[in-house]
């Protein structure tokens, strides 16, 4: 694998709450850009993953299999919160299949399927986690200023996912995202945790941002001029060019360079 970067978090139009990618375009444009591997990680399902295998595999790319999953904790009060999990051989495809499915079955809240956290250790072997950037159980913490509890969140993660979790940072202009890097970078000095960047990707072309926010607003349920409708995306999460990662994160390269180190790890 000779690139200098690969795209590890993208959600499809297979995605159930967002996601504009179509599959044979995403596929040609991960080769066009000489790209060798690219994820797929949409929430909570495998609905693409037939038609993924076969774009990928016909554009000469790898397919990495994963999926975006809301982990919440029965003990707690909390929200949920994001994680990114990646199949690395078949047992994390079989560890990742039953999460889903458990998922939906046990731990629906308001028609959302959500991990419970304390299944997490049970089907750990074979995947590769990340964090889920600000909005990930450590990253909450960070942007809220709790420190200790980000600590001890990330401990935690790391002994589920021994040598297998990255803290995920990303660069697409959202609110408190700045904050949350340079929290989250000095956290992974102190406990000797590795990095790594996403562009959380939603869309092939920046251009492709207004049209991307109305399927947002169908799924909810809400008017685009809805001045209540919480803003969660930006126009900057498109599939950019390794090129442009590598320039955006030209102050921690070992995030980009952790990307290609992820991928070779996986199936």
């Amino acid at each position: 694998m000779t690139t200098e970067f690969v795209h590890l978090r993208l959600h499809s139009e297979y995605s159930l709450v967002d996601g504009l990618v179509r599959i044979k375009p995403l596929a040609e444009k991960v080769a066009a850009m000489g790209m060798p591997a690219v994820a797929l990680t949409d929430f909570n399902n495998f609905f693409g993953l037939i038609k993924f295998y076969k774009a990928t595999q016909a554009a000469g790319v790898k397919p990495i299999l994963g999926a975006d999953i809301l982990v919440v904790d029965q003990g707690e009060d909390g929200a949920a919160t994001q994680l990114v999990l990646l199949v690395a051989d078949q047992t994390g495809y079989r560890n990742l299949t039953q999460l889903i499915s458990k998922a939906y079955l046990d731990g629906q809240r308001q028609a959302v399927p959500m991990v419970d956290k304390s299944w997490l250790a049970e089907h750990s072997q074979g995947l590769i986690a990340l964090s889920g950037g600000r909005l990930g159980e450590i990253g909450i913490a960070l942007v809220s200023g709790r420190v200790a509890d980000a600590q001890s969140a990330l401990r935690e993660l790391m002994a589920i996912f021994p040598d297998r979790f990255y803290l995920e940072l990303q660069r697409t202009n959202r609110a408190d995202e700045e904050d949350y890097l340079h929290a989250a970078v000095l956290l992974a000095s102190q406990c000797q945790c590795p990095v790594v960047a996403t562009n959380d990707v939603r869309f092939i072309e920046s251009s492709e941002f207004e049209a991307h926010e109305a399927r947002v607003c169908i799924y909810e349920g809400r008017a685009l001029d809805d001045p209540r409708r919480e803003r969660r995306y930006s126009e900057n999460q498109y599939l950019r060019s390794p090129q442009e990662m590598i320039e955006l994160f030209a102050d921690i390269p070992e995030a980009i360079e952790n990307s290609v180190e992820i991928a070779k790890r996986l199936i």
